[in-house]
């Protein structure tokens, strides 16, 4: 029997939160802190240095030895270097143990070996953490021992930014303005703060930490880049919300009790779709809050699958032939007296601030779609959008059916006189209650898919930070609603002029709305018609952050520089390229030292065989077949791992930027298919005890 927990007695226990900060700090310390929080404004130095030691103070008394600036690099995961507390020896040769406010405030990690996209030279390595009061310091415990977090952004000696916060900041610094513009036109006095809301839903595979080990392609690209499909996959759908297994529960309480400590509300667990692959979903948080969540999320689960034997693969696509993983990034905004922007109430077309900020996102939707399909454009991602598990790589819009009802209406006659209810769900059981039913379905194959006071932004990759969608996201909107501003502001009847501009973007932006089956392949011709891109790859995605409106929109609310663009740019391509380089240098080691010499064992058992019953006198037909079928496959195995050597050497030669990455989409993708294609048919032919590595089933099934 396992020990029981107390959720709400552990919630929060390892973070540095509102509670702690009321109980360890001086009244007017704790109120300059909270408007610091509130109002964006500098803390003042000697308050620092107070809110440092009472922060100091508790993370001693937790354990803590050392503290660190936790941020986020263009890398995709997040760094942190660690100092301790201890100062230099006295005299008597005690130590003490200090920690003061220009500590807390600013790091100065070596920005060098981080990627910059030419915003920094080699030798210019000052870059600086600043202390991000908006996100609660905590601290994690873990093999090092425990280790104050404190969450932090990061930016380059001259000001650039060089992570994922600092441009997240300022996006929401952009919505919140723009979006109290908005409240104030009608008439709302008393809401200060507009944040966006997110929650990420995460999806995982776990498999056998030692049959991972025998995976040269998981540990070094993170999904399995040869291998047949077993006999069953998810054809039954049985694994879908089925029963935990016992030892994923285990795995899954400890995630649970590690993160509640650290303050993130993981609230769902479930068994998702594919064989092996889970979901952990949490409650809503402000965005930049979320986004540090979600690191320590996928932290949390890679740490626990390790000490329960197990190994978490957060790739897009860790198994072909299954589902892959996503992160549906559910997005909102509220105010700080909590008013959902996107609640459209029971009435929606009497509703017309909603109705005003719906199509002020559609309109932001349909303008920047590219923008919003470079945001979730990622090396795994390309094996999953659009492959009828996950939304098309088409944007989108799903309103459900009140919704784009309620559109109609204004789009045809200008006016929206009802809306269509909900009803009662009869269940033709007289024991079950009746159940109110909503006004519309959901849509699991639309990319953005309104879903009753929240959007769904459904393209995310799962090992993906969250940042880069939300920063889209709270600028576009943030656009759209200063647009909207710039002529209710001007207008001489606001109400009429609230009204055509409703009707009016709801007519031009019309064609982003889409409630039907995603995945056929009418709506990929639909949408063509209707002049909707469709960008398949992350190659082709990339130029949408340095078109000319890209630059205007990111460049018109100080989110990001025209140079900070063109550096990730160049970032993503690099990106690009080295992650195939690394599939595909991978390939070719598998095949030529592992595959490769265990079939031609094979082959050579064979063929004794072959020879042994001839020489009986007997008939050995089917192993002479077997084994003229298992040469040839090895043949074609061998051309194509030639030729992949060969382009793979061709690419290195290539310019690096984009011609590079897209001669390894282009080209060295196809080669990489070609190798794996009689690869996965030798499996299928070559004796299990001589194939050199764990099947899907071993790894699927076998948990």
């Amino acid at each position: 029997m396992s020990e029981k927990v107390n959720a709400a007695a552990i919630f929060g226990e390892n973070v540095f939160n509102d509670k702690v900060m009321q109980e360890r700090l001086p009244k007017k310390v704790y109120k300059e802190l909270k408007k610091t929080i509130k109002e964006g404004k500098e803390l003042d130095p000697v308050a620092a240095d107070v809110v440092a030691e009472a922060m100091k103070n508790w993370a001693v008394e937790k354990g803590a030895t050392h503290y660190t600036h936790i941020f986020q690099p263009l890398t995709g995961m997040t760094a942190e270097k660690h100092d301790s507390f201890i100062t230099a020896p006295g005299e008597d040769g005690t130590v003490l143990m200090e920690f003061s406010g220009k500590e807390l405030i600013k790091g100065e990690p070596d920005a060098s070996s981080f990627p910059s996209g030419g915003l920094r030279a080699t030798f210019e390595a000052r870059g600086y953490t600043a202390w991000d009061c908006t996100s609660p310091a905590y601290v994690r415990e873990d093999a090092a021992g425990a280790i104050l977090c404190i969450p932090t952004a990061f930016c380059s000696y001259t000001g650039e930014a060089l992570d994922q916060k600092t441009p997240l900041l300022r996006s929401m610094e952009a919505i919140n303005e723009q979006a109290l513009r908005l409240l104030r036109l009608f008439g709302n006095t008393t809401s200060r703060k507009v944040t966006p809301s997110v929650g990420p839903e995460q999806e995982y595979f776990l498999v056998d930490k030692q049959k991972y080990l025998q995976r040269k392609d998981l540990i070094f690209s993170g999904r399995t880049l040869f291998g047949a499909m077993p006999p069953k996959g998810q054809e039954l759908d049985d694994h879908y919300f089925g029963t935990i297994r016992q030892r994923i529960a285990s795995f899954m309480k400890d995630v649970n009790e590690e993160l509640w400590k650290l303050g993130v509300s993981a609230k769902t667990q479930h068994n998702e779709v594919a064989p092996a692959q889970h979901e952990l979903a949490p409650v809503y948080a402000e965005a930049n809050i979320a986004v540090d969540h979600n690191q320590v999320v996928m932290k949390t689960l890679k740490k626990t699958a390790c000490q329960h034997g197990l190994q978490c693969l957060l790739h897009e696509k860790p198994f072909a032939g299954v589902n892959g993983s996503g992160k549906h990034n559910n997005w909102s905004i509220t105010t700080d007296d909590g008013i959902n922007l996107l609640d459209p109430g029971k009435t929606p077309h009497e509703n017309i601030q909603f109705l005003l900020v719906l199509t002020c996102i559609l309109k932001a939707v349909d303008k920047h779609a590219d923008l919003l399909r470079e945001s979730a454009a990622d090396p795994g991602n390309d094996h999953r959008l659009g492959a009828n598990e996950a939304p098309p790589a088409i944007i989108s819009v799903f309103l459900g059916e009140q919704l784009e009802d309620v559109l109609e209406q204004l789009i045809s006659t200008g006016m929206a006189t009802h809306s269509l209810k909900g009803g009662v769900l009869e269940t033709g059981v007289k024991t079950l209650p009746s159940l109110a039913k909503d006004a519309t379905d959901r849509n699991r194959t639309s990319p953005f898919a309104f879903t009753g006071n929240k959007f769904e932004f459904r393209m995310v990759g799962s090992r993906d930070s969250i940042a880069g969608p939300n920063i889209v996201l709270n600028t576009i909107v943030a656009e759209a609603f200063a647009d909207a501003c710039d002529i209710l502001e001007k207008a001489d009847d606001f109400d009429m002029a609230v009204h055509d501009l409703i009707k009016k973007q709801a007519t031009d932006h019309q064609r982003v709305v889409f409630n039907g089956n995603g995945y056929s392949d009418e709506w990929v011709a639909e949408a063509e018609r209707r002049g909707l891109p469709n960008i398949k790859s992350m190659v082709e995605a990339i130029p949408a952050l340095v078109s000319e409106k890209a630059i205007e929109v990111f460049g018109r609310f100080g989110v990001f520089t025209k140079a900070e663009l063109e550096s990730r740019v160049e970032i993503k391509y690099e990106n690009y390229a080295k992650a195939i380089n690394i599939e595909a240098k991978t390939m070719i080691d598998v095949a030529g030292k592992q595959i490769i010499p265990a079939v031609i064992s094979y082959t050579k058992k064979l063929a004794d065989t072959v020879n042994s019953v001839t020489a009986a006198g007997a008939r050995a037909t089917v192993q002479a077949e077997l084994l003229c079928e298992v040469s040839t496959l090895l043949e074609e195995t061998k051309a194509a791992l030639g030729k992949l050597v060969q382009l793979d050497a061709e690419a290195a030669q290539k310019e690096e930027g984009a011609a590079q990455a897209a001669f390894f989409h282009e080209v060295i993708m196809p080669a990489m298919t070609e190798l794996r294609t009689p690869v996965d048919k030798l499996e299928m032919l070559v004796d299990k005890e001589v194939w050199p590595m764990p099947s899907y089933g071993d790894l699927l099934f076998e948990v």
